[in-house]
């Protein structure tokens, strides 16, 4: 498995993680899949706002994908980014959303970000371990701020300061 920019060629494996978390996980708090097009048109908006998008790539297939984008629109925020990842259902603990994550990290760091926030679903213990091994700590709980499957979400925010 590689870290590596994505491409659009990417795209189709792209929509089959994001629609499978849709229909199957609370990670994507949307109910309704999206089309090709939809995927084109995120990737085109973060390529030109200049955030990146990464993919773990296996054998020619994208597995997993990242990529951060503006926490809040407004100035003073400017330094504050928030990220998702996203691995296919078959690829899940076995390391490429780790894998993902650091590169991510590295990118922001490189990017001249300072802090990088992770929105989480309280009941995924997963992420939050994850984000914990990397450092993140969790700087807030919001109780029922969301619904997904017919029940009321927990939304943990995760913060990691990545330049001192």
């Amino acid at each position: 498995m590689i870290i590596r920019p994505a491409t659009p060629d990417d795209l189709p494996d792209i929509l089959a993680i994001y629609n499978d978390a849709v229909l199957n996980s609370t990670a994507i708090w949307n109910w309704n899949t999206v089309d090709l097009d939809n995927r084109r048109a995120w990737f085109e908006m973060r390529r030109s706002q200049g955030y990146p998008i990464l993919v773990a790539d296996a054998e020619g297939t994208a597995i997993g994908y990242a990529s951060y984008g503006d926490w809040r629109p407004f100035d003073g925020y400017c330094h504050t980014v928030e990220h998702s990842i996203y691995v296919a259902g078959a690829a899940r603990r076995q390391g490429a959303g780790a894998a993902l994550l650091d590169a991510l990290i590295g990118t922001a760091r490189d990017a001249g970000k300072h802090v990088m926030l992770g929105g989480i679903e309280a009941g995924n213990e997963p992420s939050l371990a994850l984000h914990r091994r990397f450092g993140f700590a969790e700087t807030a709980r919001m109780p029922e701020v969301g619904q997904k499957f017919g029940r009321w979400l927990d939304l943990v925010f995760m913060q990691k300061t990545l330049n001192g």
